[in-house]
């Protein structure tokens, strides 16, 4: 009787083992009834596929053509002033060029409103669409901003494709993104990467750069297209590369969406970005300047140029100037000043506390529109 009970037992406790190896394995295997369906669509297929994040994003990534045409004089011996003065009864001969540009887009909303690149369609006199089903359609210029490199182009189509927007402040490094777009007019192209860094700064693509940095393939023509993560959201629209050859070399940067869906819902309130504007050049202070009176260390920002009738030049302010504050608040860095001044809105009167050899003032400054900068590219 007693070996019968030791059999037993032996029996029950080796079946649970065997069930619970037999339930880990089910577990693990690729039977997706298993897998929770609370976790995002990318984790409800096979974990080695992007093709969820790739089916709810690339329909609304579209190829951009912008037809540009421009008037170009006679050769250039005829504008030499050396031979000019031989031609100048002759008529001007002019010839018409025409430059098509190609690039990406994403549509925003169900308004057929594209988020792309200024550099894409900026003096384009027609802009195409192709959408990734293939249907091709015209596209009106809402606005640009060239201080993003960031443009709204919109098309009439009832229900267009949409993409679901994510929240570009949650990015971290190592975080695995896919680039969509038209490389090289090559079709709708999908490449893989990881986050490699955020917050790229003053890389002399946009004035007011805050690139992610990515890994994933970005070549021409991919500009204006679509950077997602693996839950099918959009992180990023892709501006640029850093090359020596003029392809793909790992350093893709596209501008957060965050900030591209400000700027373009500012582009389609007001037709453009509404931004403040001193017009001077500053520099952080190199050195720990004291005041002679009490020995306290300058917190402030060294003028080193103003723009001429600009609103520091009008307000008094000069080459070699502090500025200590702005509106009581302290100024620690240029990059202070231009966030501080670029959210106030023209016309905004602006009281500014300098420091003038060893002598404090108080001057009173009128915030103008912020002209565009343009970068070569």
């Amino acid at each position: 009787m007693y070996n019968l009970k030791k059999i037993i037992f032996f029996v029950i406790k080796f079946s649970a083992y065997g069930l619970a190896v037999a339930f880990l394995f089910l577990l693990i295997s690729d039977d997706n009834s298993l897998i929770d369906t609370s976790l995002p669509p990318f984790f409800k297929t096979n974990h080695q596929s992007f093709n969820n994040a790739v089916e709810s994003t690339a329909p609304a990534v579209v190829n951009v053509y912008a037809n540009k045409v421009y008037q170009e004089k006679g050769h250039s011996v005829f504008r030499d002033p050396m031979f000019k003065q031989f031609f100048e009864d002759l008529p001007q001969l002019t010839k018409t060029r025409r430059n098509n540009s190609i690039g990406s887009g994403v549509i925003m909303n169900k308004g057929g409103y594209i988020l792309t690149n200024a550099h894409v369609i900026e003096n384009a006199q027609n802009i195409g669409v192709t959408l990734n089903s293939g249907e091709q359609l015209q596209a009106d210029l809402i606005g640009l901003d060239i201080d993003t490199d960031l443009a709204v182009i919109k098309i009439n189509l009832k229900n267009p494709p949409i993409i679901p927007i994510g929240d570009s402040s949650r990015l971290k490094i190592g975080d695995i993104v896919l680039a969509i777009g038209n490389p090289y007019n090559f079709g709708q192209t999908v490449t893989q990467g990881i986050v490699s860094a955020t917050g790229r700064k003053r890389r002399g693509i946009s004035f007011f750069d805050d690139f992610i940095q990515t890994d994933a393939d970005i070549n021409q023509g991919h500009s204006g297209g679509a950077l997602v993560n693996v839950y099918g959201e959009l992180i990023g629209i892709n501006t640029a590369i850093v090359s020596s050859s003029g392809g793909s070399e790992g350093i893709g940067l596209a501008t957060p969406i965050n900030q591209a869906m400000s700027v373009m819902n500012e582009i389609i309130n007001n037709g453009k970005v509404v931004r403040g504007w001193l017009g001077i050049e500053a520099q952080s202070l190199n050195l720990k300047f004291e005041d002679q009176k009490d020995s306290t260390p300058i917190n402030g920002v060294l003028i080193t140029a103003t723009i001429r009738n600009g609103p520091a030049e009008n307000a008094g302010i000069i080459p070699g100037d502090i500025i200590l504050s702005i509106n009581e608040n302290i100024t620690s860095s240029p990059e202070r000043i231009i966030d501080m001044i670029t959210k106030l809105k023209p016309g905004t009167k602006v009281k500014i506390k300098i420091l003038r050899g060893w002598e404090e003032r108080d001057l009173t400054a009128s915030i103008l529109q912020r002209p565009a900068v343009r970068f070569l590219r």
